[in-house]
């Protein structure tokens, strides 16, 4: 086992890879889809468009680092209309975010987090009147930066679709490859 296995299993993360930022493809496709507002966040928070900035601006942020750890985790559902265990599969998946967050800051020295959570740190955000009162804890959305989650999921090589009364969320890592390979062959510290 490497250091990531351990931190991500110790988080409850289902599966992970790793994509090259070069291939990821970003589009105002998916961004329209933010400002349908479906999840009621745009326009309410700094993680979330518009306050992110454009595509544009959100690829040359990814693209500053050469992979993303792209990583899933697995809710199962009484069916597929459980809303309760969606809703708590969601508070689950943040609560992983920021297990992962947590660890890998002391293995990294920069990255960039993405999910598809939203940020609710706070019970009202500042936006867009103050500027963000945690924006090194802040991460935006995989779909706000204008990410097609499936295909991101098949370029790290992981499972988009995990099967009937299940849902998944993601999130990424952009960082860069010598850190991720230090991670990959580093062993865990033993405790005694």
């Amino acid at each position: 086992m490497t250091v990531l296995d351990q931190i991500l299993k110790e988080a409850g993360v289902f599966e992970y890879g790793i994509a090259d930022t070069a291939k990821i493809r970003f589009t105002q496709e998916v961004r329209g889809m933010c400002e349908v507002n479906t999840c009621r966040k745009y326009g309410t928070t700094w993680a979330c468009p518009p306050a992110i900035g454009t595509v544009e601006e959100c690829r040359g942020r990814v693209r500053k680092y050469d992979k993303m750890l792209v990583f899933s985790v697995k809710c199962d559902l009484e069916d597929s209309f459980d809303y309760e265990g969606m809703a708590a599969g969601g508070e689950k998946f943040k609560q992983v975010c920021l297990a992962v967050d947590q660890k890998v800051r002391h293995h990294l020295n920069d990255y960039l987090l993405l999910a598809n959570e939203g940020c609710d740190r706070c019970e009202k955000c500042t936006y867009p009147d103050a500027p963000c009162r945690f924006p090194e804890l802040t991460h935006g959305s995989l779909e706000g930066y204008g990410i097609f989650v499936s295909e991101l999921a098949g370029q790290a090589g992981i499972h988009y679709l995990n099967g009937a009364n299940t849902v998944t969320y993601f999130a990424g890592i952009a960082c860069d490859s010598g850190e991720i390979a230090r991670m990959l062959e580093e062993a865990p510290a033993q405790s005694n």
